[in-house]
């Protein structure tokens, strides 16, 4: 037996289980989309824990829940009549040949650029009309999620900067601006340019190929290691956080950055 269809037999098995606890577990049995979504948010973001960490057999696991996730919905949409697995596979199959004309057509593409700039102008056509560009972003997205998938999704349309490098200006201009802002204290003007400036950090990070949440991410993790060590000494010194200057406090944090 094929891993193919070793995967097919271990798939079938799942659908055979879930239809099991739907008829047999409680808890199964109240369940509901709006139930399952805070807890498919909380899946994800495991899975993105074990992502950043490089914890592969964790990825496994992780993949495993989502994938539990995945039959649920459908087993609920088809005890409403709505659609079935089946429908759910079909349709994401049929998706993906369509948008990928280069590999399942006669199509030619240079590059992944331009197969992201084809995939949007397919999108587009599915509608068989003209469809907002950013219709497709998920409002509940975390902001910084959003923002980088915004500028993706206009990128696909040629709305970019020529040269990457322009973005510079940009974050320089929104910095500038925020300061003048802080300086007058206005807290909603200051809230609005710091969103600017935010957004424009966001674009240069995708322009260098960046992903912004993993960045952030790193640092904070960084960050957390750094102020850990910085804690423990203090301990062991018999002082407390509370009691020490600043200055005491950076000399043990600059201690720290050698065990990044």
């Amino acid at each position: 037996m094929t891993d193919k269809e070793r995967s097919c037999e271990e798939f079938s098995r799942l659908l055979e289980i879930i239809d099991k606890l739907r008829q047999n577990c409680p808890w199964d049995m109240q369940q509901t989309n709006e139930s399952l979504r805070k807890l498919t948010i909380e899946e994800t973001y495991e899975l993105a824990d074990a992502v950043l960490s490089g914890d592969d057999d964790g990825i496994r696991k992780e993949l495993g829940d989502l994938m539990l996730h995945i039959v649920f919905y459908a087993k609920i949409g088809s005890e409403k009549n709505l659609f079935t697995m089946t429908d759910v596979l079909k349709g994401i199959n049929e998706k993906l040949i369509y948008r990928h004309p280069h590999v399942f057509g006669k199509v030619e593409v240079a590059d992944a650029a331009e197969v992201e700039k084809n995939w949007e102008h397919l999108k587009i056509k599915e509608t068989n009309g003209y469809k907002p560009v950013l219709s497709g972003v998920p409002l509940s997205l975390p902001a910084v999620v959003k923002a980088n998938r915004i500028q993706e999704k206009v990128r696909g349309v040629g709305f970019d900067w020529e040269d990457r490098t322009q973005v510079w200006d940009k974050v320089l201009e929104e910095l500038s601006e925020l300061k003048v802002e802080a300086e007058n204290k206005d807290r909603e003007r200051i809230e609005s340019e710091l969103g600017d400036l935010l957004f424009s950090i966001i674009n240069a990070s995708r322009l260098y190929d960046i992903d912004p949440e993993a960045a952030l991410e790193k640092t904070n993790r960084k960050f957390i290691r750094r102020f850990n060590y910085l804690e423990q000494e203090t301990m062991v010194k018999g002082k407390s956080l509370h009691d020490m200057s600043l200055d005491e406090m950076n000399e043990i944090w600059e201690k720290a950055k050698k065990y990044d």
